[in-house]
């Protein structure tokens, strides 16, 4: 595969280059640790609600399956590529290793705007999605999970489509789904904690008081709305944090729980009444 144009694809490729030269591997592995090990392209037709009929694109990639089976998130954006998931499956290869889990590195998307979807065309997106890269995955191929705009609801169609090919519940096809049908307590909290852990590990070893820190949290979501409280418990000032809308800032810090309270009421955390709107890339610059 080549490189394409996508900067995160780049960036990681770099990564590896770097650290297989460090690390000794011979040109040969680079090669092959560089290269995903399958890559599945599907056409998705739905029927709208008003009747028209819609394809999407969506993508399945394995990069790597030796340590076990793949393992990794399924995005809903308008912004997907297949360069971006290649690079994401890789990067989760990489993190699978790093703490020693038995799993590979695999990623999933559509190419699509959910926000502009109703529940029941998201409902059939996805279960169609399910239904062409079902032949790929599997609790002993690949492990799908939720990321950027999906969530327990969308695992729980996942799980259930896949099911139905079988004949039986098979709940081990999909992590993030529903407590009720399998699901694991906290697991809605886990990516935005495991942030955390890895800041406080990070500040502990720059010397920095991360109880006097400031903090701007880019993507104001599952992930992000979690860090930030938790960062905010640490005694963090959170200044500014951001969605797909726009940003907000406030120097005196923001009640996090407040914000999380207007988001879920509102959509969106711009419009706050206590704070500033800022855009996108001012939040990137703050100190």
């Amino acid at each position: 595969m080549q490189d394409g144009s996508n900067e995160l694809l780049k960036s990681t490729l770099f990564q590896v280059e770097r650290a297989a030269s460090r690390l000794g591997f011979d040109n040969g592995l680079l090669k092959v640790l560089k290269e995903p090990k399958r890559i599945l392209s599907v056409s998705i037709p739905i029927r709208k609600d008003d009747g028209s009929v819609e394809v999407y694109q969506g993508y399945r990639v394995q990069h790597n399956l030796t340590r076990g089976p793949a393992k990794g998130g399924i995005r809903y954006h308008q912004d997907v590529n297949l360069d971006e998931v290649v690079a994401l499956a890789a990067l989760m290869t990489w993190k699978c290793a790093v703490v020693n889990i038995p799993y590979g590195g695999a990623k999933g998307g559509i190419v699509c705007n959910p926000k502009k979807l109703s529940l029941n065309e998201l409902e059939a997106l996805t279960r169609r999605y399910a239904s062409e890269i079902s032949i790929i995955i599997g609790p002993e191929k690949d492990i799908p999970a939720p990321d950027v705009n999906t969530n327990p609801q969308v695992m729980a169609w996942i799980m259930d489509t896949f099911s139905a090919q079988h004949g039986y519940s098979i709940p081990a096809v999909v992590t993030g789904k529903p407590i009720e049908i399998g699901g694991s307590q906290g697991r809605n909290e886990a990516t935005g904690s495991g942030c955390v852990y890895v800041i406080e590990e990070a500040v502990s070893g720059c010397g920095i008081n991360i109880g006097e820190a400031t903090v701007a949290v880019q993507g104001f979501g599952n992930a992000g709305s979690v860090a930030a409280a938790s960062l905010n418990n640490l005694g963090c000032r959170v200044v500014a944090v951001s969605d797909s809308q726009g940003a907000i800032y406030c120097e005196s810090g923001l009640d996090v729980a407040d914000v999380r309270e207007f988001k879920a009421r509102t959509g969106t955390v711009v419009g706050y009444p206590d704070a500033t709107p800022i855009t996108q890339q001012e939040l990137l610059t703050l100190e």
